[in-house]
């Protein structure tokens, strides 16, 4: 039953060789991988409104969004043309954990890298929940239901990965193009509006009017909080493997159509948010005032309202493209588990696509589905290793020293030093939300070196040439224990397959205080259908199976060793003909399996009988 629901649910396998079938065009690496930054317009000015509105409740200061929002284009357009630089730099994908551990070692590539893997999962949590707030918006009767939503759009938007990379682009598109062309209309039809004289300048101060209560402070904070709008740019160049040949040309170009979009959008926005004297309103977005301004209630802004909870919702999928790559990229590295290199039936990395999954379900259900608890954070996890792969660019240009590298660096080390002053005033002014940060990482980072010390570990005890001679030893003989709870056909195959393997066989069952009659019923069996195997029954007054099979266990092993022969412990096992069925039954052989993996010396070995019917 599970492999045809899987079947329907990610579809059949694919071959190796289709895996060039996989590559993305520009048109779909847009929709795939774009998605998050175009999507963070619908929350970037109602960040900075909503921070500014705090400072006068008369919305005296709201003309502020005007030189907040042009400063973080200037960032924007900082970053766009290191990222450019890095897919042209390092075309292998990674992003800034490639760049930050070449550049700045081990150490500051897995903040980097831990960064970006936290910041995907909280990238997936911000868009599903924010998208569920514009549905909420449209239709307040899901108003109390904010969590089970998000928790079922991130359910299908895995399910959608896990199908492969050119599917989800495919189904993305629509929602994508469908956001930007909406977008697009709102704006040219407001600007239109307030050229036309047909819509009056609303909004309580006029740009440049002073007024008292503002500080650096608070519009350093507004800046911080609209910055939430770049999440998402660098996810172009941790999946530059993606894109059909040329890869670094097409990621390149794809990130600045990209950039060029979302800078008009935001610009857009901004300045229509800022003339129509919208003010943040709990139930309703900024972006759907802005709808219901230029379009009234008519049948656009229920158009607005749709693409934007879609691009909302879908602007996840940017982690799950993202994520998988770099988690590819630190398993490769031993920084991850290895299972994270695997492909699926589907040429994508379904490990990392699930994993990225739970825990971006587990944060909507820490944090209740709030966006705005959740974009401090968020940020942080951003711009961290966008100081760091920018910084590290500089000193990549200074070592390479190739053509225009003064002009090169320059623009790494503006985009370096606002993204490090951004970190600093989330530390210092939201450090309410990001103080997670400074548990999260050190943890991270403490797990990357406790798994690349294992593997290392590993590698050095299983390596065949060494320094060291190679101890090989030849047994004299072999003593088999076989587990038996019963005399069935299960025992009886496990006993012959003993008795072709082993020297010496024996057979051990514990038994307890319930039955004794049942006890003796058992060894008299055994021995009329084994007459010339020793037959062991040990009494377990607990009632506990591991603890006298461990104990028992290691006598027979101790003296198997002095006589110079390998033990070997046969368990018993019946198999189901139905996978279900075997919730219906004790599992006490998986048991005793996970207890004797611990002893040395010992070959663990499972007999399986498969029932018929």
């Amino acid at each position: 039953m599970w492999r045809y629901l899987k079947r329907l649910v990610i579809g059949k396998p694919l071959k190796t060789l289709d895996e060039g079938g996989q590559s993305l065009s520009r048109f779909k690496a847009l929709a795939l991988l774009s998605s998050d930054a175009l999507s963070s317009v619908a929350y970037g000015t109602e960040q900075i409104t909503t921070v500014l509105l705090a400072v006068a409740a008369s919305g005296a200061a709201m003309w502020f969004q005007i030189p907040v929002a042009a400063l973080v284009l200037v960032l924007l357009a900082a970053i766009t043309l290191s990222y450019r630089m890095i897919i042209h730099a390092y075309p292998g994908g990674g992003g800034a954990y490639k760049v930050a551990s070449t550049n700045w070692g081990q150490h500051t590539g897995l903040v980097a890298g831990g960064s970006l893997l936290v910041d995907y999962m909280l990238t997936v949590a911000v868009s599903v929940t924010a998208g569920t707030q514009a549905i909420t918006s449209a239709i307040p009767a899901l108003r109390g239901h904010v969590v089970p939503i998000a928790v079922i759009i991130v359910v299908l938007i895995m399910c959608l990965n896990l199908r492969g990379i050119r599917e989800s682009a495919a189904f993305l598109t629509v929602p994508v193009y469908f956001f930007v062309v909406m977008i697009a209309i709102m704006i040219i039809v407001g600007l239109y509006n307030i050229l036309t004289g047909h819509v009056e300048f609303q909004a309580p101060l006029a740009v440049g009017q002073s007024f008292g209560g503002m500080s650096v402070i608070l519009f350093l904070r507004a800046f911080s909080s609209g910055s939430s709008s770049l999440t998402g740019v660098e996810a172009i160049s941790n999946a530059v493997p993606n894109f059909k040949e040329p890869k670094p040309r097409n990621a390149a170009a794809t990130l600045s159509i990209m950039a060029l979009i979302l800078a008009f959008f935001f610009a857009g926005i901004t300045f229509l948010s800022y003339w129509y004297g919208i003010r943040p309103n709990h139930d309703v977005t900024v972006l759907a005032q802005i709808g219901i301004q230029t379009f009234g209630h008519g049948a656009f802004f229920y158009l607005l309202q749709l693409a934007t909870a879609m691009i909302l919702a879908v602007a996840a999928n940017t982690g799950f493209s993202a994520f998988p790559m770099l988690a590819y990229n630190l398993a490769k590295d031993k920084f991850m588990p290895h299972m994270y290199m695997d492909k699926g039936d589907r040429l994508g990395y379904s490990n990392g696509i699930v994993s990225l999954a739970i825990g971006a379900i587990v944060l909507i259900a820490i944090f209740d589905g709030q966006t705005d608890k959740l974009i401090p954070l968020y940020a942080v996890g951003v711009f961290v290793p966008f100081t760091l792969s920018q910084s590290g660019m500089v000193k990549h240009w200074y070592r390479e020293r190739g053509s225009y590298w003064i002009g090169k660096s320059m623009i790494n080390a503006l985009g370096a030093f606002i993204s490090g002053a951004l970190v600093i005033i989330l530390f210092a002014l939201r450090f309410d939300n990001v103080w997670p940060y400074l548990i999260i990482m050190p943890a991270l980072i403490y797990m990357f070196l406790k798994i690349k010390g294992h593997y290392q570990k590993v590698a050095r005890q299983l390596r065949l040439v060494s320094q060291e001679p190679i101890v090989r030893r030849e047994y004299a003989g072999s003593t088999v224990i076989v587990l038996v709870s019963n005399v069935t056909r299960v025992t009886a195959g496990a006993i012959d397959y003993a008795r072709s393997i082993g020297d010496y066989v024996v057979a051990m069952h514990v038994s307890f205080d319930t039955d004794p009659n049942k006890e003796h019923r058992t060894a008299k069996e055994f021995k009329s259908e084994f007459p010339d195997v020793r037959y062991v029954d040990i009494h377990s007054s607990y009632r506990s199976i591991a603890a006298p099979t461990l104990r028992f266990v290691d006598v027979i092993a101790k003296n198997s060793k002095e006589r110079n022969y390998s033990t070997t412990i046969i368990i018993p096992q019946f198999t189901p003909k139905k996978g279900w069925q075997n919730i219906l039954h004790n599992q006490t052989s998986l048991r005793l399996r996970t207890v004797l993996n611990t002893r040395d010396d010992l070959t663990i070995s499972t007999y399986y009988y498969h029932l018929k019917e």
